[in-house]
């Protein structure tokens, strides 16, 4: 049956939707194959002459009709498919910074490491363009803060951290912290420091 092979691509980004799925390749290779073959029946079927439709009497309009459908709706799934895997790649460069975690790597095509690469390269050219002294960035605040100091746990050692007023600061594992939440929110995110509630 015509785009059963849609459906399954659809249901597949339905069934992950809080999460990054591998980039299947072969049911879009297969829906891929599926289009060239109702394309190729429609060219043929569109290229019967005039005297041989009138001989058989036949009208192959209704047959075009439904293949051009599908071909169409085909290509909804795969649009569908490709765009709801790029706005989860662009939730995952505000989420996780410009680094992609290797477990969401493995899952991806080069297509999309190198949208990633090339979207995270524009965020930042238009984050260092903004404001004064170098830039803003506007990764930092996903969600507006209750305070400006924080509380935090080093759950590794990490070295040496300059904070924006030149103070320098150890962060050894298990040692606690009151910092400023712009200076940690980064540190946060990559799994360095835990914020302590």
């Amino acid at each position: 049956m015509f785009g059963e092979k849609a459906y399954l691509l659809i249901k597949e980004l339905d069934r992950n939707r809080d999460s990054l799925p591998p980039y299947n390749t072969e049911l879009l290779s297969e829906i891929h194959n599926e289009v060239k073959q109702l394309v190729t029946e429609n060219q043929e079927d569109a290229n019967v002459s005039e005297q041989s439709r009138l001989v058989e009497n036949v009208s192959y309009v209704p047959t075009l009709k439904i293949r051009h459908a599908a071909i169409k709706r085909n290509i909804r799934c795969i649009l569908a498919y490709h765009y709801n895997r790029l706005k989860c790649l662009k939730t995952i460069r505000w989420q996780f910074g410009s680094i992609l975690p290797p477990e969401v790597k493995a899952n991806l095509s080069q297509a999309e490491i190198d949208f990633f690469s090339k979207y995270s390269s524009s965020l930042m050219q238009y984050m260092r363009g903004i404001g004064d002294d170098g830039g803003v960035n506007l990764a930092v605040n996903l969600k507006p803060p209750k305070s400006l100091y924080i509380e935090v746990r080093c759950v590794v050692d990490y070295g040496q951290l300059e904070l924006s007023d030149g103070s320098a600061l150890l962060l050894k594992k298990n040692s606690r912290h009151h910092l400023p939440r712009t200076e940690c929110e980064e540190l946060i995110r990559q799994g360095v420091l835990e914020h302590v509630v």
